[in-house]
């Protein structure tokens, strides 16, 4: 497998402001892009904001797949090479709508699309979940998407590694007291031998303080990079 430098981030989303959003998430790809890395993960609804009540009474903040408001990420890819796991409430086939990673690719196309599976709390009342593994490959090396409560379920994991995928990207909305830090992602790493890659949130938002320490951890279960708490950003790491 060849090596990749993946990018995992953290920023506060403004609530409902999409294009704010838009513009952060663009900007954190050229950041990161300019360093070498060749995919960028993002936190979950990082697009809108953690806000499963604002998603369900505001039918202008869900999304499509083309939706034209993604431009400018689609620009960042582009002029930097590298593909974006972005998050949003995004509209499904049948109408409803998912808690959906959408990764835009280098060339600014559609490279996977994964609904996350396991919907928690008032997610349930607003989202459909999904039904099938989010999977795409680049440089020759093999991605599982999940999102947040998705990997307190180890068969997402299971069948990650079973499918020859290398790295597990997750993205999550986690606050300073979830044990997900210690107890969920280091111990996917360590039990399927993946790389997991977390991009998380800072700031208020419906479930609580977005506590960053967005980072990366090895198939050991060890951090190879960590965020820390203090400000918006990323952080690098070589996978492979």
């Amino acid at each position: 497998m060849a090596a990749v430098i993946i990018a995992a981030t953290q920023f506060a989303p403004v609530a409902g402001d999409i294009d704010a959003n838009v513009r952060t998430i663009a900007g954190l790809v050229r950041a990161a892009g300019a360093e070498g890395a060749r995919v960028v993960v993002f936190a979950e609804l990082c697009l809108s904001g953690y806000e499963p009540s604002l998603i369900r009474d505001t039918p202008a903040l869900v999304l499509t797949e083309d939706d034209p408001r993604l431009a400018p990420v689609r620009d960042a890819c582009r002029e930097v090479s590298a593909a974006a796991v972005v998050n949003g409430p995004v509209r499904t086939a049948d109408g409803r709508t998912g808690v959906t990673s959408l990764v835009i690719g280098p060339d600014g196309g559609l490279l996977a699309r994964y609904d996350k599976q396991h919907l928690y709390g008032i997610e349930k009342e607003v989202f459909a979940p999904g039904t099938a593994d989010g999977r795409f490959a680049l440089d020759g090396v093999r991605f599982a998407t999940a999102t947040c409560y998705d990997n307190r379920f180890p068969e997402l994991a299971e069948r990650a590694a079973a499918e020859g995928c290398a790295v597990y990207l997750a993205s999550s909305v986690l606050s300073a007291d979830n044990d997900s830090f210690e107890a969920v992602y280091p111990v996917r790493a360590r039990d399927f031998g993946l790389y997991v890659v977390l991009g998380n949130v800072l700031g208020a938002n419906e479930d609580g303080i977005g506590t960053g320490r967005a980072g990366v951890w090895g198939p050991d279960g060890e951090r190879l990079a960590d965020a820390g708490t203090d400000g918006p950003g990323f952080v690098l790491a070589e996978v492979g």
